[in-house]
């Protein structure tokens, strides 16, 4: 019995270190190192909600660049069910809600279906409202219902027309929505460079270059926190430029 116990708490431990490899790798820009570090944790405990959630939220940053369209659906749907898997463990974890969120906004851009599509963006609102009556004060799903609510109103006439039909009409989603929730997100979380550049675009469609131009200033000087950030900031820079 003896044995068995320190068996468990080694195995803990062991997990534990890979748990905390994998966080620096992220830290250090290394996703794809870190998603391999999340699988062999999930590949020795395959019910460990943390590694779930984070291969999940992952597997949707790599996807997101990809150049070839199957890759990126792969990506996918590989998230979709790491995420699927931590809601089965604990439908009550904000950040298992958020992470579905998230993918399920990935998915529309490769779904070529549009019950598919209409199901997806229900999806995301969905499972953001869960991340947010969870705690009000994740970040993040606030940055995902933002940008649900800014999607929304500058849809294309033909996806509008299409959600109308398969929705029964157009979801309540305003730009003051957006603003809301990404303000919001912007104070809970100031290091979230996808956020503010989703932020000053939607101030710049909304025809307020002044709120738009002192986002972007923010932006450019955010330390580099993800290997997306880079390009947003460059992206922000350029933008910058050419509102001033």
């Amino acid at each position: 019995m003896a044995f068995v116990v320190m068996s468990v708490n080694v195995f803990a431990q062991d997990v534990n270190v890979i748990l905390k490899e994998a966080s620096n790798l992220e830290r250090s820009l290394k996703d794809d190192q870190a998603l391999d570090k999340y699988k062999s944790v999930l590949a020795a405990d395959p019910s460990n909600l943390q590694a779930l959630i984070r291969s999940s939220e992952i597997s949707s940053a790599i996807g997101a660049r990809q150049t070839d369209k199957k890759a990126k659906q792969d990506y996918y749907e590989q998230a979709r069910n790491y995420a699927d898997k931590a809601l089965a463990i604990n439908a009550n974890s904000a950040d298992a809600n958020y992470v579905r969120a998230v993918v399920a906004g990935k998915l529309t851009e490769v779904e070529s279906d549009n019950k598919k599509l209409v199901a997806d963006v229900k999806d995301i609102k969905t499972y953001g409202d869960k991340a947010l009556a969870i705690d009000p004060n994740h970040g993040k799903a606030n940055y995902v219902l933002g940008k649900w609510n800014y999607e929304m109103v500058t849809l294309s006439w033909a996806k509008k027309a299409a959600i109308k039909v398969l929705f029964g009409g157009m979801p309540g989603a305003s730009i003051e929505e957006a603003f809301k929730y990404m303000e919001k997100c912007k104070t809970l979380e100031p290091y979230f460079v996808l956020n503010f550049s989703d932020l000053a675009k939607a101030y710049k469609y909304d025809n307020q270059p002044a709120k738009a131009i002192a986002v972007l200033n923010q932006l450019v000087k955010l330390p580099t926190r993800s290997p997306d950030d880079v390009a947003l900031k460059a992206e922000g820079k350029k933008l910058l430029s050419e509102m001033q």
